[in-house]
């Protein structure tokens, strides 16, 4: 696989769980991006508190996802097991480091990234969607797709369950 995809990746999952966040489409009730959070997180987690963020908001954004497929099917927020150490090393390097740097504040400013990663016209199912095989996930046209299907349910005020089958 090549190794470019996972910042793209990385930064789907960044800007989907910021805005799947109870303050702004509360799709999972966390909260992990506010400034009380930070502020939890900073003192318990000195060195990590930015993983650690990445990490809660990760595991309620899979909870929710997997609540709502088929086992054995993967989304943006449980991969492959290799995928998924690739990802929380590059969370710990400098790829982490500059896409959590430039973290949009806003709800707007999130949909704003997130239409940058998204195919044109693309529009979303509610609930469960099929958008291809997990050997595409490398695929640019791949993750276009999933981030359409998520800006077309924000922005529809729905929720899409983008998957991959194995």
């Amino acid at each position: 696989m090549k190794e470019s995809y996972l910042p793209t990746l990385l930064q789907m999952r960044l800007l989907i769980g910021f805005l799947g966040e109870r303050a702004q489409y509360d799709w999972w009730p966390t909260a992990f991006h506010e400034t009380s959070s930070r502020l939890f997180l900073e003192p318990v987690f000195s060195k990590t508190s930015r993983l650690a963020q990445y990490h809660g908001v990760l595991e309620a954004a899979r909870r929710l996802h997997d609540e709502h497929l088929s086992v054995g099917s993967y989304h943006l927020f449980r991969l492959p097991e290799e995928i998924e150490q690739d990802l929380h090393a590059a969370m710990q390097n400098s790829v982490g480091e500059e896409l959590i740097s430039h973290m949009p504040t806003s709800k707007e400013a999130a949909l704003d990234g997130l239409k940058r990663l998204a195919a044109t016209g693309g529009t979303s199912n509610v609930g469960p969607m099929a958008v291809g095989s997990i050997k595409d996930i490398d695929a640019t046209d791949t993750l276009k797709v999933i981030a359409a299907a998520y800006l077309s349910a924000f922005t529809q005020n729905a929720k899409t369950y983008p998957y991959l089958v194995g």
